[in-house]
């Protein structure tokens, strides 16, 4: 007797054809990204954009955003692989109801449409608070590195810079003289029809590079005539003699002229405003994503993202922007070593959270150098008196798996857009994913 199997029917015709959410469960993520965004969510930023009747129907906007929203919340972040997604997997049908816009549409709509999705942050955020998910007991702040869409190999130093623009500026002007005196012998091989002097593309590549180190020169310049005037602005103002002359000022004297950049400040040629960080993997060109995050289900509460490879200035920051989109303060704080100073612990004590800032590195919060104001003192105090059972050991715990989830779970560990305004757009986008897939789940 043979076995008898299930039939396995490739070809067969449905007489009645199925909806995409009869191949999706119930349950599934899917549905429930889908339905917060078509119902839940006010897209009003988005839709006012389109304004003229004329032109062939576009993609409904409020399907691109749930797209967008449920592909970042699987990990899938490209507008290529979206694409293929919408055309293989199931679940992303269910969201488009079978619409299959192409790599291009999508990001088109997420260039577009940018600064309105990440400020879709704090209306996915109270849809967190209803759900209970959101306690503010305490918060965890930390900063992360996120690999720049650009090469730190496309980065020149200033002394470099000096170096080379003088290389290519003599290059060029030697094929520039070169082509002067080939003019008169070109003329008479190619006749009065042809001019015979046209650039080179050999050269054009060499000026255009020559263009953007001038350019990047320049702006390193600017940034350290702005720094410059700033520091001159915080120094007192010596009094004047007893005949009358200015004093000098006092202080050792400066090792170049004033308003002049470091010989080793660097600026990238890909994306200017990304920096040299310094990552897991040694040196990177790099932004500094930062969150803060509540203790009851991880959500992220506020997010922020700085040039600067420092994360002290993001403390007070994230809190104060926590207060705006959560409606109160946090009751405790908790940061690493990188936020802790006398002016953020200042900052704490004047908005009434209790902080636990570590004020020694890795592994010995409540170590560091005897260096430091009061306030320092006072939290080094604090961390040792709770030891092992400190609310500091909290933050690891907190704060640490949300950049894990990100991260390695859902592989974002690279921005893909330029420019400091878009990649503060992108991790907004990041975070709401974050916490809407976690309101799924």
């Amino acid at each position: 007797m043979m076995k008898s199997f299930r039939p396995w029917r490739v070809d067969e015709a449905w007489l009645l054809p199925p909806s995409v959410p009869d191949f999706v469960l119930p349950d599934h993520p899917a549905h429930l990204v889908r339905d917060i965004v078509r119902d839940e969510l006010d897209l009003a930023a988005v839709l006012s954009a389109y304004t003229e009747a004329r032109g062939f129907p576009p993609y409904h906007p409020g399907m691109m955003v749930a797209l967008l929203l449920y592909a970042y919340s699987q990990g899938v972040y490209s507008s290529r692989r979206i694409a293929r997604c919408c055309e293989e997997r199931l679940d992303f049908q269910a969201v488009t109801a079978l619409n299959r816009p192409d790599f291009r549409t999508i990001s088109e709509f997420r260039r577009r449409h940018l600064t309105a999705l990440g400020e879709l942050f704090v209306q996915v955020l109270a849809l967190c608070q209803r759900a209970g998910l959101v306690g503010l007991g305490h918060v965890a702040v930390e900063g992360t590195k996120l690999r720049a869409n650009a090469s730190k190999h496309k980065a020149m130093s200033y002394a470099r810079m000096e170096k080379v623009e003088a290389e290519l500026a003599a290059e060029v002007k030697a094929w520039l003289d070169t082509a002067t005196d080939a003019d008169d012998r070109e003329d008479g091989e190619h006749g009065a029809e042809r001019r015979g002097d046209e650039m080179p593309n050999w050269m054009a590549d060499k000026q255009q590079r020559l263009a953007r180190i001038r350019a990047a020169r320049a702006a390193l310049e600017a940034e350290a005539r702005v720094a410059a005037a700033a520091k001159d602005a915080e120094r007192p103002v010596p009094s004047p003699k007893a005949d009358g002359t200015p004093s000098k000022r006092s202080g050792p004297k400066p090792k170049r002229p004033t308003g002049t950049s470091e010989p080793t400040a660097q600026r990238n040629f890909t994306d200017p405003e990304s920096r040299i960080m310094v990552g897991r993997d040694g040196f990177i060109q790099a932004y500094n994503g930062q969150a803060a995050v509540d203790g009851k289900h991880q959500i992220i509460v506020a997010h922020r993202l700085t040039q600067s490879a420092s994360d002290q200035d993001g403390l007070l920051p994230l809190l104060d922007a926590t207060a705006v989109n959560a409606g109160r303060l946090p009751d405790e704080a908790s940061a690493d070593h990188g936020f802790c100073s006398e002016a953020n612990l200042a900052g704490l004590v004047e908005r009434g959270v209790r902080g636990y800032v570590a004020t020694g590195r890795a592994k010995r919060p409540a170590e560091g150098k005897p260096a430091g104001g009061p306030l320092t003192a006072a939290m080094r105090r604090r961390l040792k008196q709770g030891g092992h059972r400190s609310r500091y050991r909290l933050r690891k715990s907190i704060v640490e798996p949300v950049f894990g989830q990100i991260k390695s779970a859902r592989g974002f560990r690279q921005l893909l857009l330029r420019g400091v305004e878009k990649v503060t757009g992108e991790w907004a986008l990041i975070c709401t994913a974050h916490n809407l897939a976690k309101l799924t789940t």
